[in-house]
Protein backbone atom coordinates (compact mmCIF):
# COMPACT_ATOMS: atom_id res chain seq x y z
CA UNK A 1 0.00 0.00 0.00
CA UNK A 2 1.57 3.29 -1.05
CA UNK A 3 -0.54 5.65 1.09
CA UNK A 4 -1.33 5.96 4.78
CA UNK A 5 -5.00 5.91 5.78
CA UNK A 6 -6.00 6.69 9.36
CA UNK A 7 -8.93 7.61 11.52
CA UNK A 8 -7.29 8.75 14.75
CA UNK A 9 -10.02 10.34 16.87
CA UNK A 10 -9.34 10.60 20.58
CA UNK A 11 -11.31 11.71 23.63
CA UNK A 12 -8.77 13.54 25.80
CA UNK A 13 -9.30 14.64 29.39
CA UNK A 14 -7.01 16.61 31.65
CA UNK A 15 -7.41 18.64 34.79
CA UNK A 16 -6.22 21.93 36.11
CA UNK A 17 -3.34 21.84 38.58
CA UNK A 18 -4.56 20.26 41.83
CA UNK A 19 -7.99 20.14 40.13
CA UNK A 20 -8.60 23.71 41.31
CA UNK A 21 -11.62 25.47 39.72
CA UNK A 22 -9.50 27.82 37.58
CA UNK A 23 -11.49 27.83 34.32
CA UNK A 24 -13.98 30.61 34.99
CA UNK A 25 -17.00 31.41 32.81
CA UNK A 26 -15.39 34.59 31.45
CA UNK A 27 -12.47 32.70 29.93
CA UNK A 28 -14.06 29.37 29.04
CA UNK A 29 -15.17 30.04 25.43
CA UNK A 30 -11.97 31.88 24.52
CA UNK A 31 -9.77 29.20 26.10
CA UNK A 32 -11.54 26.39 24.25
CA UNK A 33 -11.33 28.28 20.95
CA UNK A 34 -7.61 28.87 21.53
CA UNK A 35 -7.09 25.19 22.30
CA UNK A 36 -8.91 24.29 19.07
CA UNK A 37 -6.51 26.57 17.22
CA UNK A 38 -3.53 24.77 18.71
CA UNK A 39 -4.94 21.43 17.53
CA UNK A 40 -5.42 22.88 14.02
CA UNK A 41 -1.82 24.16 14.00
CA UNK A 42 -0.69 20.56 14.59
CA UNK A 43 -2.68 19.49 11.51
CA UNK A 44 -5.61 18.15 13.49
CA UNK A 45 -9.22 19.05 14.08
CA UNK A 46 -10.98 19.83 17.35
CA UNK A 47 -14.36 18.16 16.95
CA UNK A 48 -15.68 19.27 20.35
CA UNK A 49 -14.21 20.91 23.46
CA UNK A 50 -16.01 21.50 26.76
CA UNK A 51 -15.41 21.02 30.42
CA UNK A 52 -15.84 22.22 33.94
CA UNK A 53 -13.94 24.72 36.09
CA UNK A 54 -11.42 22.01 37.05
CA UNK A 55 -11.00 19.94 33.87
CA UNK A 56 -11.47 19.86 30.12
CA UNK A 57 -12.64 17.28 27.57
CA UNK A 58 -11.52 17.38 23.95
CA UNK A 59 -12.65 15.20 21.08
CA UNK A 60 -9.90 15.60 18.53
CA UNK A 61 -8.56 14.17 15.31
CA UNK A 62 -4.78 14.13 14.95
CA UNK A 63 -2.84 13.14 11.84
CA UNK A 64 -0.60 10.06 12.11
CA UNK A 65 2.52 12.26 12.06
CA UNK A 66 1.64 13.81 15.44
CA UNK A 67 2.20 11.78 18.61
CA UNK A 68 -0.41 12.22 21.31
CA UNK A 69 2.23 12.96 23.96
CA UNK A 70 3.75 15.72 21.84
CA UNK A 71 0.32 17.18 21.02
CA UNK A 72 -0.66 17.26 24.70
CA UNK A 73 2.63 18.87 25.72
CA UNK A 74 2.20 21.62 23.13
CA UNK A 75 -1.51 22.08 23.86
CA UNK A 76 -1.12 22.33 27.62
CA UNK A 77 2.02 24.50 27.62
CA UNK A 78 0.75 26.97 25.03
CA UNK A 79 -2.77 27.27 26.46
CA UNK A 80 -1.40 27.77 29.97
CA UNK A 81 0.99 30.46 28.78
CA UNK A 82 -1.85 32.14 26.86
CA UNK A 83 -4.09 32.19 29.96
CA UNK A 84 -1.29 33.85 31.96
CA UNK A 85 -0.82 36.49 29.27
CA UNK A 86 -4.53 37.17 28.78
CA UNK A 87 -5.78 36.92 32.38
CA UNK A 88 -2.84 38.18 34.41
CA UNK A 89 -4.80 37.92 37.66
CA UNK A 90 -5.16 34.15 37.15
CA UNK A 91 -1.57 33.45 38.26
CA UNK A 92 -2.42 30.05 39.74
CA UNK A 93 -3.67 28.67 36.42
CA UNK A 94 -1.93 25.58 35.14
CA UNK A 95 -2.64 22.06 33.99
CA UNK A 96 -1.98 18.87 35.90
CA UNK A 97 0.90 16.84 34.41
CA UNK A 98 -0.95 13.85 33.01
CA UNK A 99 -3.97 13.24 30.84
CA UNK A 100 -6.33 10.51 29.72
CA UNK A 101 -6.60 9.70 26.02
CA UNK A 102 -9.21 7.24 24.78
CA UNK A 103 -9.62 6.17 21.15
CA UNK A 104 -13.06 6.73 19.64
CA UNK A 105 -14.53 4.72 16.77
CA UNK A 106 -16.29 6.51 13.92
CA UNK A 107 -19.69 5.24 15.06
CA UNK A 108 -19.15 6.44 18.65
CA UNK A 109 -18.27 10.05 17.76
CA UNK A 110 -21.85 11.39 18.12
CA UNK A 111 -22.21 9.79 21.57
CA UNK A 112 -18.89 11.19 22.77
CA UNK A 113 -19.81 14.63 21.40
CA UNK A 114 -23.09 14.56 23.37
CA UNK A 115 -21.23 13.41 26.47
CA UNK A 116 -18.73 16.27 26.20
CA UNK A 117 -21.46 18.81 25.46
CA UNK A 118 -23.43 17.77 28.57
CA UNK A 119 -20.60 18.12 31.09
CA UNK A 120 -22.45 20.60 33.33
CA UNK A 121 -25.44 18.26 33.63
CA UNK A 122 -23.23 15.18 34.01
CA UNK A 123 -21.23 16.67 36.88
CA UNK A 124 -24.30 17.44 38.94
CA UNK A 125 -24.30 13.69 39.66
CA UNK A 126 -20.70 12.54 39.20
CA UNK A 127 -17.37 13.96 40.35
CA UNK A 128 -14.37 14.31 38.04
CA UNK A 129 -12.63 11.50 39.94
CA UNK A 130 -15.61 9.15 39.55
CA UNK A 131 -15.91 10.03 35.86
CA UNK A 132 -12.23 9.41 35.16
CA UNK A 133 -12.21 6.07 37.00
CA UNK A 134 -15.21 4.89 34.96
CA UNK A 135 -13.40 5.76 31.73
CA UNK A 136 -10.23 3.96 32.81
CA UNK A 137 -12.23 0.85 33.68
CA UNK A 138 -14.35 1.05 30.51
CA UNK A 139 -11.18 1.12 28.39
CA UNK A 140 -9.51 -1.55 30.57
CA UNK A 141 -6.58 0.67 31.45
CA UNK A 142 -4.57 -0.49 34.45
CA UNK A 143 -3.64 2.13 37.04
CA UNK A 144 -2.29 2.50 40.54
CA UNK A 145 -4.64 4.76 42.48
CA UNK A 146 -1.76 5.91 44.71
CA UNK A 147 -0.39 7.89 41.75
CA UNK A 148 -3.61 8.66 39.88
CA UNK A 149 -4.38 12.08 41.35
CA UNK A 150 -0.89 13.57 41.66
Amino acid sequence: MTHTFTHLVTHVIFATKDRAPLINPDMKADLYAYMGGIVRERGGKAIHINGMPDHVHLLIYLPPTVAMAEAMQVLKANSSRWVHERWRDNRLFGWQRGYGAFSVSRTAIPDVERYIASQEEHHRKVTFEQEFLVLLKLHEIEYDERYLWQ
